[in-house]
């Protein structure tokens, strides 16, 4: 497996804070492993290591030649590295339109992975026209700490947002300062974002992700509270304690794990169909896909206030949204070995 974009290792995914497509990597690695199979990782890591079965190299050094299954990870210099592999894979977290540009075109058509996507909002942003070596896909897992949760009592009022800030906040911000918060008075909004969780994009994007989070300061009088976003064994404990996640969405997103986070917790979600969003919320069984501000205003407020419309969309995430294991992803991954 092979990363060129953060420079991030196996031990980190169990600590600090890392985005979704960094925790799929890092997670899918140690499932192939636990399941027996000799896992190498060529990435930005600073030293080599080995942790939890998998072993990490920087990614300009010692690069094997062949292997049964070969996964270049999103980036365009990853494509074609193990030139002997039996099986070759471009894993795909972003929507797929960057593929058009010369330096994707040309190394898909000479190499020939099969493409691997999240869902169905995700393989429909590949271009018909690309040369590859077809598609497949395979949703991303959960991890074990999120697919455990029981039944609890409804939670005080306090709504979560565990995203990148630039993906809605701001009209989250806005809709719950113009409507929620004026019927719901003792509702809070608790914010676990920042750019320290994406790395150098988190970087480059440090001064816009800190001006809506300044926003979000702004509003401690209305309910809003941010917090330094945490490490996966820390929010589950987080999300315990949310009575519902609220999330826009956004054109980019093409799985958005931190819903499916919250979802497998039993955490009932509110969003709208943008990008894949959708896809992770059942409407009316685990909460609830709205189709206008108003839509999703007046669903905010109702969880909010309810009880028994929590506890209905709470069993339902408990019942159908506990997602995949990484251990049932690697299954399917192992599936295109042979």
């Amino acid at each position: 497996m092979a990363d060129d974009n953060v420079a991030f290792g196996s031990a980190i995914a169990t600590g600090g804070p890392l985005g979704g497509a960094e925790i799929a990597f890092v997670a899918l690695a140690e499932a192939l492993a636990a399941r027996g199979h000799s896992v190498e990782v060529r990435n930005g890591c600073e030293a080599a290591l080995t942790h939890n079965g998998v072993r990490w190299v920087p990614l300009a050094h010692d690069m094997p030649h062949n292997g049964d299954l070969y996964i270049g990870n999103r980036g365009h210099r990853v494509i074609g590295l193990v030139r002997h592999a039996k099986r070759r894979l471009f894993w795909l977290h972003n929507p797929a339109r960057y593929l058009r540009k010369p330096r994707n075109v040309w190394r898909l058509a000479c190499y020939r992975p099969t493409l691997i996507v999240t869902g169905d909002y995700h393989a429909k942003t590949i271009p018909s026209w690309l040369v590859h070596g077809g598609c497949e896909t395979i949703p991303y897992g959960v991890l074990d700490q999120f697919r455990t949760a029981q039944q609890r009592e409804p939670p005080p009022p306090h709504a979560i947002f565990t995203s990148n800030p630039l993906r809605g906040l701001d009209w989250l911000l806005d809709l719950w300062a113009r409507q929620i918060i004026p019927a719901v008075p003792e509702a809070e909004l608790h914010i676990y974002a920042g750019p320290a969780v994406y790395g150098a994009l988190g970087e480059r994007r440090a001064s816009d992700m800190e001006a809506v989070l300044a926003r979000a300061d702004a509003l401690a009088s209305r309910g809003v509270r941010r917090f330094a976003p945490v490490g996966r064994q820390a929010l589950a404990g987080v999300l315990e304690g949310a009575r519902v996640m609220l999330y826009r969405g956004d054109p980019g997103e093409t799985f958005c794990l931190a819903l499916a986070e919250a979802q497998a917790m039993g955490v009932p979600a509110i969003v709208t169909p943008l990008g894949a969003v959708g896809e992770r919320v059942i409407d009316g069984v685990s909460g609830h896909v709205a189709t206008s501000d108003e839509d999703f205003a007046a669903t905010a407020i109702a969880v909010l206030r309810d009880d028994d419309l929590w506890r209905r969309w709470h069993r339902g995430a408990l019942d159908h949204q506990r997602g995949l294991s990484w251990d049932m992803v690697a299954t399917r991954f192992e599936a295109l070995i042979r």
